[in-house]
């Protein structure tokens, strides 16, 4: 089933999570270029990235607890 939202297409079985990170302002400025060069938006310029990037073996993924420093 697809839903819009907000002018977005979603599915309704789509989870979503929040990821904050810290970029520099040339490297902020320079995402936000790019995605306004492509005319899409920053999420979907980082997910075509992380869909892009290769899959990894169940066995290479390594838990470690988080350090909160």
């Amino acid at each position: 089933m697809i839903v819009y939202k907000y002018g977005f297409c979603t599915t309704k079985r789509m989870k979503n999570s929040r990821v904050d990170i810290r970029l520099s302002d040339r490297r902020m400025n320079k995402l936000r270029a790019y995605a306004v060069d492509k005319d899409k938006t920053i999420t979907q310029v980082l997910e075509e990235l992380i869909d892009s990037l290769p899959v990894v073996k169940k066995s290479a993924i390594i838990c470690s607890p988080v350090d909160d420093r």
